[in-house]
């Protein structure tokens, strides 16, 4: 009576246990530490990975090996579309590749100001795609070049991107698809470039570094320009994505610079639609503590210290006007999201405003409001090398 119990159990248990059959050893896969695309002057596409070298693969310190080796490697291919380029870049290695791994995507210029809907839809389709992954435009550049520039800080130069980019504020791939299927606004992305390293160095050594600076900027997914660093923080001010930084200010009457270091930061946007005039303020509010004292002022002062935060909000006003200059004047985009305040707020006069707004935006008028809080002055209220006399009070 107990042998069919038995025989079924059995058969559960195998059932139950048994092992993934399309499951992948790590063996047997390429891990992609980073992605460039480029464009050829035909027209075609360059498809690049930087792809880690496994520690096993390198061999041991007795073979002459170790970490004198290269810890990755890159592998480039070119194709009418990036599936041909890909199944070119899979053919040529003995691995699978994976892009789960993946931490940043390089477009170069060229392919940037040519359009990017075509590499963009092979993310929307392939769930192996993380949408997570960081994405920048290189200016002045191809992105295949700066895969292969080595960084002194990591093993894997992605790894140094990812850092950098964190730090700041990097735009990943969700945050590009939901600006540019968005109503009202268009898809920013961040900067790189190869950089030479500091003055002094050795000749054959230039060009060994990368640095980020300043932002990219789209319309229907091609590249229209690019913000400077100070224009940048104008931007970030503006779209909510300052956190933390530094900001610098000069003090009325050459009288001296401040800097405070900034903990927090926050963004509030209201909207007021009459016909066609369009009245936006923008309030920005930040938190932090001086760093830097470069003046004869006690800070520890109440009066004084309503100097120096005047002259910091002075400082981040501008930088905020410089951008809205830059989007409104120069290149006549709305990648701050005015359009996208309509939109929710007023949606019936956005209707109204949709068709036309590539005109309507640059007549928009944008005022913006700064409040910082200093929560702390430092050690001590001037600076330590001023005698009695040559601090003001």
């Amino acid at each position: 009576m107990m042998k069919p119990f038995l025989f079924i159990g059995l058969l559960i248990t195998l059932v139950t246990t048994s092992g993934c059959w399309d499951r992948k050893e790590v063996n047997d896969l390429a891990f992609i530490s980073a992605t460039a695309f480029d464009l050829t002057k035909d027209g075609n596409y360059i498809l690049s990975h930087q792809i880690a070298i496994p520690s096993t693969s390198q061999g041991g310190q007795g073979s002459g090996g170790g970490s004198q080796q290269e810890k990755f490697f890159v592998t480039t291919a070119t194709g009418k579309d990036i599936s041909e380029a890909f199944q070119k870049l899979q053919k040529k290695t003995s691995r699978m590749l994976f892009t789960s791994h993946r931490t940043v995507i390089y477009v170069g210029e060229s392919l940037a100001k040519y359009g990017m809907q075509d590499i963009l839809d092979v993310y929307t389709h392939d769930p192996r795609q993380r949408l997570r992954t960081y994405i920048m435009a290189v200016k002045g550049g191809e992105g295949r070049e700066i895969l292969k520039v080595k960084y002194p800080f990591e093993q894997v130069p992605a790894e140094a991107v990812k850092e950098m980019v964190a730090l700041g504020t990097g735009i990943t791939l969700r945050d590009f698809f939901l600006a540019a299927s968005g109503e009202g606004i268009q898809p920013c992305l961040g900067v790189i470039e190869r950089d030479a390293l500091s003055e002094g160095g050795r000749s054959e050594s230039k060009n060994k570094l990368f640095k980020l600076g300043g932002s990219a900027l789209f319309k229907n997914l091609k590249l229209v320009g690019f913000l400077n660093d100070n224009e940048t923080n104008g931007y970030l001010w503006l779209t909510n994505r300052m956190k933390t930084g530094v900001v610098s200010g000069e003090l009325p009457n050459k009288a001296g610079s401040i800097g405070m270091i900034l903990v927090n930061a926050s963004r509030k946007i209201t909207s007021k639609v009459s016909g066609d005039k369009i009245k936006i303020n923008i309030q920005v509010h930040g938190e932090g503590s001086l760093w830097e004292n470069n003046s004869r002022l006690d800070v520890s002062l109440p009066e004084n210290l309503k100097i120096v935060r005047k002259s910091l909000e002075k400082s981040v006003e501008k930088q905020a006007t410089a951008a809205l200059s830059a989007l409104q004047k120069r290149y006549k985009v709305d990648c701050i999201g005015l359009g996208q305040e309509i939109y929710r707020n007023h949606p019936k006069q956005w209707r109204a405003l949709k068709e036309r707004w590539d005109q309507k935006f640059p007549e928009v008028e944008v005022s913006v409001q700064v409040k910082l809080d200093i929560l702390g002055s430092g050690m001590a209220g001037a600076p330590l090398q001023l005698n009695e006399k040559e601090i003001k009070k």
